[in-house]
């Protein structure tokens, strides 16, 4: 009887030992799935991927991001502001959204969804109160890059709510759930890390291009090969000074301008100015320079041309404030829009920090402007860059907007113009057209 009681507790045993692998063996291949994060199906994430907002949940896709969100909403609630579909097509250029997708540019395309989103949950009544003006401190977003990963939240001059400074919110608490909400704004917020990473990437592209060499030429005097004329190495300065590679004015239209670099341009000048323009929209506060820029002037293309040739330039940029000063009697007249253009652009390449060095070492500096002959006058005041004379100055108040090594933008906060000249004679306005040049005939000699 005590050998049955023995041998049973021996199957007992064992049998509970086999038991207990197999539930050890369960719950070792069980681990990884238990630190997993679950996502309900009523999550903000579930919620985006079957919204409206289907161009923008392709890209959180595309660039690898669902992981990491998940990750987030496990911890606290997220706050997205979500471009809709039209916004997106609208305003993203094909060659930004080309480089977005680039598998070298999976951390740009990252940081640019990354900066839509805010880890804490704010909803339209949580915004600013309905004063023109008012903010609350910037929120913090995802983006991994610390220069600019905050948002603020401002109210627009019609009460409406604002995302990071030129985003207007179309639709408040569109998508409500328990882990965060959706609100939809009417355009892409892009960190202006992004926008630099692609303005480089295409400047250094488009710089490192190989140039045509031309078939060789055999001397008929010696029957031998003449010898090339030695290169002129890329960003070298053009022979000629600005002045004449400038498109002529409207008294010596249609003659083309004499461009010193014929087809072999170094640099991709209309990408480059194409780019400054973007960073000023982006940017936010300049949008009336870059409609008059490329609306109603054709200084873009002008600029753009100047920047191939290989001259530098360097743009005192008015912001908004500035330019709604502007009364109708000073652009009304034919070609006045391009001639005060032409007052704010430098035909260097100057940045905050070399105009504030030199105005510091020599308290006053002139610096030659395309409107020739009037030159911009800097000075330092306030531990900052003045320019101008009286009350027609304007100070240096958005310092590096843009700066590629070839353009540089610098936001000022007035419109400039010269000082004019009441002693001299009519004759003088065409000073501020380019000259033209004279012409030159042959004579022949009496015998």
């Amino acid at each position: 009887m005590g050998s049955l009681n023995y041998g049973a507790f021996k199957l007992i045993f064992y049998a509970f030992l086999l038991t207990s692998i197999h539930i050890a063996t369960a719950l070792q291949h069980q681990t990884p799935k238990s630190n997993s994060t679950q996502i309900n199906s009523n999550s903000v994430l579930v919620a985006l991927l079957d919204s409206h907002y289907t161009e923008l949940s392709e890209l959180v896709e595309k660039a690898l991001l669902l992981q990491t969100l998940e990750e987030a909403v496990s911890r606290h609630n997220i706050t997205i502001f979500a471009p809709n579909n039209e916004a997106l097509e609208r305003q993203m250029d094909p060659e930004f959204k080309r480089f977005l997708l680039e598998p070298g540019n999976l951390k740009s395309l990252q940081n640019l969804l990354l900066f839509h989103i805010i880890p804490s949950r704010v909803g339209s009544k949580e915004w600013p109160g309905e004063d023109v003006g008012s903010v609350v401190a910037p929120h913090k977003t995802l983006c991994v890059d610390e220069a600019d990963n905050h948002l603020p939240l401002t109210r627009g001059n019609s009460g409406e709510k604002i995302v990071g400074g030129l985003a207007r919110v179309t639709r408040p608490d569109d998508v409500i759930r328990p882990d965060g909400l959706i609100h939809g704004i009417e355009r892409l917020l892009v960190p202006r890390s992004v926008q630099e990473d692609f303005n480089r990437r295409r400047s250094l592209t488009s710089i490192s291009a190989v140039l045509p060499e031309g078939a060789p030429v055999v001397d008929p005097r010696t029957h031998r090969l003449k010898k090339p004329a030695s290169p002129v190495p890329a960003g070298a300065p053009p022979v000629l000074p600005i002045y004449d590679a400038m498109a002529p004015g409207p008294s010596l239209a249609p003659a083309p301008a004499p461009g010193p670099g014929g087809p072999r341009h170094h640099f991709d000048g209309e990408s480059q100015v194409k780019d400054f323009i973007q960073t000023l929209v982006h940017y936010g506060g300049y949008n009336e320079l870059a409609d008059i820029l490329v609306n109603l002037t054709s200084l873009a293309t002008e600029m753009g041309r100047l920047v191939s040739e290989g001259y530098v330039l360097t743009v005192l940029a008015p912001n908004d404030e500035a330019m709604a000063k502007l009364t109708t009697d000073q652009l009304s007249d034919p070609g006045a829009p391009e001639q005060i253009m032409y007052y704010h652009l430098i035909p260097e390449y100057q940045t905050e920090e070399s105009m504030y060095n030199s105005v510091r070492r020599f308290g006053k500096v002139q610096y030659d402007t395309l409107r020739l002959p009037h030159k911009v006058v800097a000075e330092e005041a306030d531990g900052s860059v003045k320019f101008g004379q009286g009350e027609g100055s304007a100070y240096l108040f958005d310092p590096d907007i843009y700066t590629d090594g070839r353009i540089s933008v610098q936001g000022i906060d007035g419109v400039l113009m010269p000082v004019e000249e009441t002693t001299e004679k009519p004759a003088s306005k065409v000073a501020m057209t380019k000259a033209a040049p004279k012409q030159r005939r042959g004579t022949f000699s009496s015998s």
